[in-house]
């Protein structure tokens, strides 16, 4: 089951287990100055101390995404990726201890803490792994309609697509052609109603072609009167998959729909997270654009440009210059604007590094300083490639409602496009982000892009 919380879609089963192993954690840190007979007037070592440390750890594993819906990792895959977020947790305590000024918090405690976090957090994926069924948290979906809108439910072949429902079924409406398969079509002797009890539905989806024929108000109220919530076909595929889809988005939905605010706490939310994380992440990586300057400098000379400056869509359609570290070569678009592709021959050698661990894109807290972009929101694109993807794909002009980002919803779900249908696929990553941006959804985004960095995922 999912719930909708500050604009956010949380996964019940995940959100269990992030509770569970901040308790967890908790107690590792605990026995471990049991064990030691620390003082326990020491802030370190006493409940601040460990709480200081679940909390790192904790954002550490929402970073390398292992309260993500989509994490595809296998088991050793999620046991190194735990392991890996204790020991950066422990540093991570260590270093805010020590600027709080805090005494007490020693290597033997933290090899203590890890060892102990460790094997209690392994055992406790494993367990959750082994003993609690998906189908406890799963809603139980009844679909209502058997036609090409209702066929979109039916095409949602990836497991995390469907972790958060079972479906039970689909029920023709009267006069619709049926092109869902007749095996999943349930059978139409009962009213819906009944149908919705026997088969003990948790939720109906709404998914006719036509509403103007034969809709079941009367069964659809008397479901709701019996606790099944009933839910429109658009809401539905946006909640459990992450994206708004184009091939059934109506403009009454994007009217009408819940979504799509910008007042001003969201305003002024927005730009103190910017500012906030401009200044920290500048403060750390200024060695690192500092050699990646130097370095472009010794591949292709003194007097070859450092930076790379494009025009690029942005807030409202208004074209801005984006700042990045140039990454191919001086001549690289002599024949005009093209894609990015694979294995890519315009792109230096340093470059090659350079986009792969996406320093590149640095020079761009310029930008997000400067109020053209924000840190997250949809990628901004060329104009050039604006005229013809707007030309071809519905609501793409609709992305620009929102500030674009340095990092986005679009570029932790989906790999670097370098098509047209990339960009349509994309699209509906961004629709999302731009119907349910929040504060915490940013910071969100923000955690799950150092998974993307750190791993490389999708760069080109």
């Amino acid at each position: 089951m999912s719930t909708r919380l500050f604009g956010v879609v949380w996964y019940l089963p995940l959100l269990l287990l992030a509770v569970v192993e901040v308790a967890a954690l908790v107690s590792a840190y605990l026995i471990a100055a049991s064990l030691l007979q620390s003082a326990v007037s020491s802030p370190a070592v006493s409940w601040q101390g460990a709480l200081l440390f679940a909390l790192v750890t904790l954002m550490i594993f929402a970073g390398l995404g292992l309260f993500s819906r989509r994490q595809r990792a296998n088991r050793k895959g999620i046991m190194l990726r735990v392991t890996v977020g204790i020991v950066a947790g422990a540093f991570g305590a260590w270093v805010l201890a020590r600027w709080l000024g805090w005494a007490g918090l020693g290597v033997a405690l933290l090899l203590i803490t890890v060892v102990l976090a460790v094997l209690i957090t392994v055992l406790l994926r494993l367990l959750a792994e082994k003993l609690v069924s998906e189908d406890v948290f799963r809603r139980r979906v009844i679909v209502l309609g058997g036609g090409q809108r209702a066929a979109s439910i039916a095409a949602l072949r990836r497991r995390v697509d469907q972790r958060g429902f079972k479906l039970l079924g689909f029920v023709a409406a009267d006069g619709e052609p049926a092109i869902v398969a007749a095996s999943s079509m349930l059978s139409p002797n009962r009213s819906l109603t009944e149908l919705a009890r026997e088969l003990e539905a948790d939720e109906i989806v709404v998914a006719m072609d036509d509403r103007r024929r034969a809709f079941p108000i009367a069964d659809l109220l008397e479901c709701r009167f019996d606790g099944i919530e009933v839910t429109e076909l658009m809401t539905f595929l946006e909640r459990e998959t992450g994206k708004v889809h184009l091939d059934v988005i109506n403009p009454s939905w994007l009217i009408f729909g819940a979504g799509f605010r910008r007042d001003h706490v969201r305003l002024a939310s927005e730009r103190a997270l910017d500012l906030l994380a401009c200044v920290a992440l500048l403060l750390v990586v200024w060695p690192l654009m500092l050699l990646t300057a130097l370095a472009i400098m010794v591949e292709d000379g003194a007097r070859a440009p450092i930076f790379y400056r494009q025009t690029r869509v942005g807030f409202r359609g208004k074209n801005f210059p984006v700042i990045k570290f140039r990454s191919m070569r001086v001549d690289a678009e002599k024949a005009g604007a093209q894609w990015a592709q694979r294995n890519d021959t315009r792109v230096t050698r340093v470059g090659a590094i350079i986009r792969k661990l996406r320093i590149d894109e640095l020079p761009q807290l310029l930008n997000v300083l400067r109020g053209d972009m924000s840190f997250v929101g949809p990628r901004p694109e060329r104009p050039e490639f604006v005229a013809t993807l707007s030309a071809q794909i519905p609501y793409y002009q609709e992305r620009h409602f929102v500030k674009p980002g340095i990092t986005g919803w679009a570029q932790v779900c989906y790999p670097y496009g370098a098509s047209e249908t990339d960009a349509a696929e994309k699209l509906q990553y961004d629709l999302y982000y731009v119907k349910n941006h929040s504060l915490l959804f940013d910071i969100m985004i923000l955690l799950q892009t150092a998974e993307v960095v750190l791993l490389g995922k999708g760069a080109r």
